[in-house]
């Protein structure tokens, strides 16, 4: 009679109309160099032809769960959670993409630090296409409170944590879902922000620390068609994140939030010149320094060239597209050393 023994890791992989990129999403897991993972694919009512591409892999490892409604990236984690068997959980947005040592570096990162319950990594971006445009998110690994997290979300996208099922226990809560009790770990109410309001819970209930690795691991894909409408219903999901934290946490969101605020609209200031919207790109950069004026003193570099991207794309955008190539370029020849530095 045959055994089988259980993964030490489980992945979570949401799917919900990404036909174009979740063969590649797949492949990327497969791919690990650590095997011993079981992937579950959280079918989100995905209307496209997403699912039939899923199964189209016949790797015993891979199991396929269907939603009978869409639930969003909360709902769908929250169910590939209470499906994991193994006792580290990684994420896997489906449009994403993983290097090949990405589990392995986790899984070796959380075994050496009993104490660390969220392993994260650095991001390579990469654009609609898979092709590296060379730059990274670049964040704090280290000495990482819930201050930090609430300002600058160290952990960047729901590609990058790996985290300890022991760890996600702790914030575990009951949720009421069509007359059904379930347990949740993500806010199921939240469409947006549900990652960044679940890792400031971590900190702010739990002993688990959160730390990264240097090693850009992570590769997240920028939507070329994002409308800067998103940009404000992400605004507004980060409010009910503000709201939710200042009831469990008053004393925590009074020295906190307006600095979090301000960081979250200088992000989403980015987000809009990358979308090419000079006009959103200074309104945002305005309420930022509104919020916390000392943000250009406590960043003066990112917050200042945020400030001449925002006021260039908007009265000169034809100067600022002759020189966003090469100041990207620029940029990740900084970034690529500094990681280098990192690792040696």
């Amino acid at each position: 009679m045959s055994t089988t023994t259980e993964p030490t890791l489980s992945v979570v992989m949401p799917v919900y109309n990404v036909e174009a990129f979740v063969s590649d999403a797949i492949s990327s897991v497969l791919k690990q160099t650590y095997t011993n993972f079981e992937l579950l694919i959280i079918n989100d009512c995905s209307p496209d032809n997403s699912i039939n591409i899923c199964k189209r892999f016949k790797d015993p490892r891979i199991k396929i769960i269907h939603h009978s409604q869409n639930r969003g990236l909360a709902g769908a984690r929250n169910t590939g959670i209470r499906n994991a068997q193994g006792k580290f959980i990684a994420f896997l947005d489906s449009d994403d993409l993983w290097h090949p040592d990405k589990l392995l570096r986790h899984v070796q990162h959380l075994t050496e630090n009993p104490d660390i319950g969220l392993s994260f990594s650095r991001s390579a971006f990469i654009d609609t296409n898979g092709k590296p445009n060379h730059c990274y998110q670049m964040p704090r690994l280290k000495n990482i409170d819930a201050g930090y997290i609430f300002c600058r979300n160290p952990v960047g996208n729901g590609s990058s944590p790996v985290i300890r099922r022991e760890t996600l226990e702790a914030i575990a809560f009951d949720h009421l879902h069509e007359n059904t009790i379930e347990r949740c770990y993500f806010d199921p109410n939240l469409r947006r922000s549900e990652d960044i309001e679940c890792f400031l819970r971590i900190a702010l209930t739990t002993c688990w620390r959160v730390e990264g690795i240097p090693e850009p691991l992570t590769l997240y894909r920028l939507n070329a068609e994002g409308l800067s409408a998103q940009l404000y219903k992400q605004l507004e999901s980060w409010e009910k994140v503000a709201e939710k934290t200042r009831r469990y946490a008053p004393s925590f969101s009074q020295q906190w939030e307006k600095t979090a605020r301000a960081f979250q609209l200088r992000y989403l200031a980015r987000q809009a010149i990358r979308l090419k919207d000079g006009s959103t790109a200074v309104k945002m950069t305005h309420q930022a320094l509104k919020n916390h004026k000392l943000m250009i003193f406590q960043e003066p570099t990112r917050t200042i060239t945020t400030i001449c991207a925002a006021y260039l794309l908007r009265c000169l955008p034809s100067f600022y597209k002759r020189i966003e190539h090469h100041a990207s370029m620029l940029i990740g020849i900084m970034q690529k050393k500094r990681i280098q530095q990192d690792l040696s």
